[in-house]
Formats: structure tokens, sequence, C-alpha cells
């Protein structure tokens, strides 16, 4: 009896122990078991108690008359599928006939309560069928992704979502895209996760930042061009302006149209060009924008209208010239002036981490959803990372991105600085630094500075 009880603690223990330190693992060897029968145990019961249930057919009913046998009682909806993942369960469901997918995403936080469960997120699959995934323990509180990440052209993982699944930016489908959250609230560490996601692509990245460079100049050595004032960026912009008329000459020389020429090969973006024409695609990564937007003299006036100008510009017509943008800021409003409206219509992706006031979220979601934006005033000030992240089509999710110090991302840097293109249009603003160390501690990308976490 002492022996059982022995291996009964050294179980437990252990069992806390993985949960302490990792709790996909303990999920997997421990929680799911318990959860899918807790799950298939209540479903009759519970699909009933949240109304989720329809009565029985008429034929059903006759039949019952005729046969004089009891009364069917309700149907739920079919369990097409269950199956374990490493945050949660994956149920797919059959509708019956006059259930619709928004019983089930009404019913959501029901069924979170009966199941037991920590998040139940609904979605349609297809006509008639419902999925249902549900998350066995809190994703966001310590973010651990999968070693195993689908990286593919320019679309990388950033951060992970409330349901466990992975949260991509995919570049080529949303090209541009503005990212808000006041001080501390984890807006630098996506911008570094960023960063050191898109160091191992073929991609140039560009930096303005009016903070002295104090965000992006220690990762420099994978930048092709960099600015830390706002004169500095208003030539930059000019620059990129530059190159983006150059591409589209380029791809309108090597259109070729004809009634010979297949129709796979006609192309209106460098994608369709091939790999020797093609140019390289550059990211634009603006940090702070409210320094270029602020003026206080005439001469700062026209440089800001300048700036902005280039800016709408680059988001109107870079997509197809391979130039993505990425505004990061606290504030990103009409209080800014003329032109930011506008430059926000072009902006797809929304992100918001925390904000101060229900004013900073409406500038990321007010045009879009007003769900998101009673969802970004609501994160926590313990959170840092948490973000609201949506598009312009009003859906959104809750994500979280690890946490990434400046060292990781220094050393990403520096490990891929061999992959930094040269861009002759940018070739004045690329960084001077000087040779790495042959020793263990890289040498920071500022000369001034160390850089660490």
């Amino acid at each position: 009896m002492s022996e059982t009880l022995i291996v009964l603690l050294v179980v437990v223990t252990a069992a806390q122990i993985l949960r302490w330190r990792n709790r996909a693992w303990y999920w997997l060897i421990f929680g799911a078991a318990f959860a899918l029968v807790r799950v298939l145990v209540r479903y009759r019961s519970v699909m009933e108690a949240c109304g989720l249930t329809v009565p029985p057919a008429r034929w059903r009913l006759t039949l019952a008359r005729v046969t004089r046998r009891e009364v069917p009682g309700d149907r739920a909806p079919r369990l097409l599928r269950i199956r374990a993942t490493r945050t949660g369960l994956v149920l797919r469901l059959k509708m019956r006939p006059g259930q619709d997918a928004f019983d089930f995403a009404a019913s959501a936080d029901r069924l979170r309560h009966s199941f037991a469960m920590h998040g139940v997120v609904s979605r349609e699959v297809r006509s008639g069928v419902v999925e249902l995934s549900m998350t066995g323990y809190d994703v966001l509180k310590r973010v651990q992704m999968p070693a195993r990440v689908n990286r593919e052209g320019l679309r990388v993982p950033v951060a992970l979502r409330d349901d466990g699944s992975v949260h991509y930016r995919d570049y080529r489908q949303v090209p541009h895209s503005l990212n808000l959250g006041a001080t501390h609230s984890g807006k630098s560490v996506y911008q570094r996760r960023l960063v050191t996601e898109l160091a191992p692509l073929d991609v140039a990245l560009v930096g303005i930042d009016c903070k002295e460079g104090v965000e992006l100049a220690p990762l420099a050595r994978r930048f092709s061009a960099l600015a830390d004032n706002a004169d500095d960026a208003a030539e930059l912009l000019d620059a990129l302006v530059v190159r983006m008329a150059n591409t589209y000459r380029i791809i309108r020389r090597e259109q070729r149209i004809s009634a010979d020429v297949p129709d796979a090969e006609i192309t209106a973006d460098i994608w369709g060009l091939p790999e020797d024409l093609r140019p390289v695609p550059v990211v634009l990564l603006v940090d702070e924008v409210a320094e270029l937007a602020l003026f206080t003299t005439k001469e700062e006036e026209k440089r800001r209208d300048r700036i902005i100008t280039s800016l709408v510009r680059l988001t109107q017509l870079g997509r197809a010239a391979g130039i993505y943008v990425e505004i990061c800021g606290q504030r990103f409003g009409s209080d800014l002036g003329k032109g930011i409206t506008m430059l926000r219509a072009q902006l797809t992706g929304r992100i918001a981490h925390r904000v101060n006031d229900e004013a900073s979220a409406k500038m990321a979601f007010g045009d879009i959803s007003p769900d998101a934006v009673l969802a970004a005033i609501q994160i926590p000030e313990d959170m840092p990372g948490m973000a609201i992240a949506g598009d312009s089509s009003g859906g959104w999710v809750r994500t979280r991105t690890p946490f990434t110090t400046l060292r990781q991302a220094v050393s990403a840097c520096h490990a891929h600085a061999d992959r930094t293109p040269e861009l002759p249009e940018l070739a004045e603003f690329r960084p001077v630094l000087p040779p790495l160390s042959t020793g263990k501690e890289a040498v920071p990308a500022t000369g001034s500075a160390p850089a660490t976490a």
C-alpha cells in the first residue's frame, strides 16, 4: 500500500512540475484525456442545456404515434470528429436542419463553462458544418510557440492566438499594417520579433526611427537603409518612391502582352517576373510615426506634408512593386493632421496592444469592428505583448507575442547580415558599421552603447 502511495505521489509531483514547465506537454499527457472523456459524457446534455438541439422530424413523430412508441426527444448536432491538439480539443459538428452557425458562436461562453474548458471559438467550415476549437488552458499566459511553423514566402510567425494557433504576418496577403500600443505594451517586442523572423529571408529591411535610432539602430546590420531623424526620413521615403517607379518600369517592360504569350506569364507585380529580373522585396518599418507628423515651424510643416504624401503613395501603390509598410505608434488619428486618415485607410492589417484610452483603440478598429475596440481596451497592464489583431474585413483575434530580447534580435541580424541586399536608390542611407568582433560577444550595431536586452 505504501509503495502505491509513493508511486502516486511521484506521478502527481511529476505532473505538477510538467504543468509548470511545459503546459503543452502536460495537456497532451494528462489534460486531453480527461477533457475528452468529459466532453463525450456531457455532450448531449450540454447541447440541450445550451439550446443547441432541435425537435425531432415530423416523420419520427408520426412513426412513434403509429407504432405507439415513446416520442423521441430533441436531437443534438451530430459529432463528426473530435481530436486533441497541443492546446485543446477540436470538435467538428454537423448542424441539424434549422440551426445556424451563429447559434454556436453565441453559445461559446456557455459551452466553455459546461465543458470546463478555458476558451471556445466557433467557426463555420462549410454549409451545415461548424468547428468548435476549445483550449484547455490559457495559452497566452506563457507563450510557447510550436516547434514546427509554416514559413512560406513572406509569411512569418509573429505571435500565438488565444485558440492556440499561430498568428502569421503574411505580406503578400496583407501588404501594409498599423501597430498601435502604449508605452510598455509590447509594441517594440512585436517589432523585434518581426525583424528576427524576416532576417533569414531574401528581403530588404528599411527603417525609420526618429528616436535617434535607439530601437532599430542595434539591428542595423540587417537593414539596407536606416533614417534616425525626420529630415533623413523624408529623403529616404522619396528614394523609395523613386525605386517604386523604377520597379513599375521593369514590370511594364517585361509584360510583353501579345496573342502568343500565355496568360500565366502576364503579370502586374514583381512576383510574376523571372527570378533573375525580380527586384528584391522591401519591408519598411516606421517606428513612432507621430514624430514624422508633428511640426512647429513652416519648414517642418512642409517636410511633414512631404513625408505623409510619400507614405500614402507607398501604401497605395507599393504592393505590386514589392514594397510593404509597417507603421508603429502610440496614436494614429486625425489629430496628427491632414492625410493621416487617408494613410490609415490603406493599412489593411491592424494590431493594437494595450492602449491608454478608448480613442486610441478606435483609431485602429473604430472603422472596422466595434467589438475589437472593446477587446483592445480590456488588455491588462500585466500582460505585455498581448494584442488584438484584425484586418479591414472586420475579423479580429486576441494574440500575444513571445518575449524577444533585443540581444536575440541583434544576434539574428548579425547571423544573417550577409543577406542584406544593396539597394542603389537607398545607398546613401546604408548604415556604416564597424566589422563584427571575432570573440564571443558581438559588437553592437551602434558604437556608443551596447545592444543589451
